[in-house]
């Protein structure tokens, strides 16, 4: 779920607060057998069903798009050209994904990216690894990203865990239920190790699907869910919970990425994340503790114009990095856009 345009400050209290707690070392500044619920009912975030089919043909000419350059700074209008060899192709296996210790697959730093949770579509020329809703297929020969809102109830879930698990939904103490206003998601009550280790078995359960889809890597947003809990939880919650969701993933087979929070990506790599998908860290200059933290296999997303520009001039050539249009909608869709490098 994308946080784009939040301000950089709250990020930075956190950092603190953090490393106060914790007492951290390196922080930087800068279906479900539980029944829970699925695309059936309409609680993952992608925005069109995914009837499009698989395939590595490019997109139609209204979805610009081009492959890394030497000097990858892109121009106002369009994305610039590169030479063939730059990038895998439709018609060229991308580099082939690094085998890691722990028995699951990792990314390739630089390899081309496409950013489809909005809805899947055939991934265009140059795209070796994608990210994709966890109700969507993954996309034949790609390093496929599996995406899960894993702190957080979709907005449309929040009656079936209503229903099923109210205790599990975060409260304040006169009962009202904590809602991040942005997404209107309510947050899950990570406050106590109980509470943790129902929810990892839940969502660990939509961890196994994508697995069993053929997924490689997982993609865990809201990590940062702490900034939107009124003071209920803290980023220790949120790191405790993610320890448990980063051995269920790896057990199933599957990488697991940070998602945002860079000041925390010291930090997320000690504890087991094997990747980042960064959004904006090309806006708020945040892109560099994610490239130390993960030996750049970072995924970049930028919302804005500028950002492209700052991330492809000083990352272009290390990170995968695309912009996507704010609502990450599939071509033909009005206001869909995409571009690389």
């Amino acid at each position: 779920m994308p946080h784009r345009l939040r301000p950089a400050l709250p990020r930075v209290l956190t950092a603190l607060t953090l490393c106060g707690v914790l007492a951290l070392s390196g922080c930087s500044g800068s279906g479900s057998g539980s029944g829970a619920p699925d695309r059936a009912d309409g609680s993952t975030r992608e925005a069109t069903a995914d009837t499009t089919p698989d395939a590595t043909a490019d997109t139609a000419s209204t979805t610009p798009d081009a492959t890394k350059d030497a000097t990858p700074a892109p121009t106002a209008d369009t994305p610039v050209a590169t030479t063939p060899a730059a990038t895998p192709d439709a018609t060229t296996a991308p580099p082939a994904p690094t085998p890691s210790g722990g028995g699951v697959t990792l990314p390739t730093p630089g390899i081309g990216f496409d950013y489809q949770i909005g809805g899947a579509y055939p991934p265009p020329k140059g795209v070796g690894a994608v990210s994709r809703d966890r109700s969507a297929k993954p996309a034949p020969g790609l390093y496929n990203i599996c995406y899960v809102n894993a702190f957080q109830a979709q907005a449309d879930a929040t009656g079936w865990w209503q229903e099923h698990h109210p205790d599990l939904l975060l409260r304040t103490t006169g009962g009202a239920l904590v809602i991040d206003e942005n997404w209107d998601e309510v947050l899950f009550d990570i406050s106590t190790p109980a509470k943790r280790e129902r929810l990892a078995g839940i969502v660990g359960e939509w961890f196994d699907g994508c697995a069993d889809s053929g997924y490689q890597a997982i993609e865990a947003d809201n990590l940062d869910s702490h900034e939107r809990s009124k003071g209920l939880l803290t980023a220790a919650d949120d790191f405790a919970f993610a320890e448990l969701l980063i051995a269920r993933a790896h057990a199933a087979g599957l990488a697991m990425g940070q998602k945002n929070a860079a000041e925390l990506a010291a930090r997320g790599r000690a504890l087991g994340f094997d990747f980042a998908v960064a959004e904006e860290c090309g806006q708020y200059d945040e892109c560099a503790a994610y490239a130390r933290a993960y030996d750049d296999r970072v995924f970049v997303i930028e919302y804005e114009r500028a950002g492209l520009t700052t991330a492809c001039g000083t990352w272009g050539d290390r990170l995968s990095v695309v912009l996507r249009d704010l609502d990450v909608t599939p071509p033909g869709t009005p206001g869909h856009e995409r571009r690389t490098c």
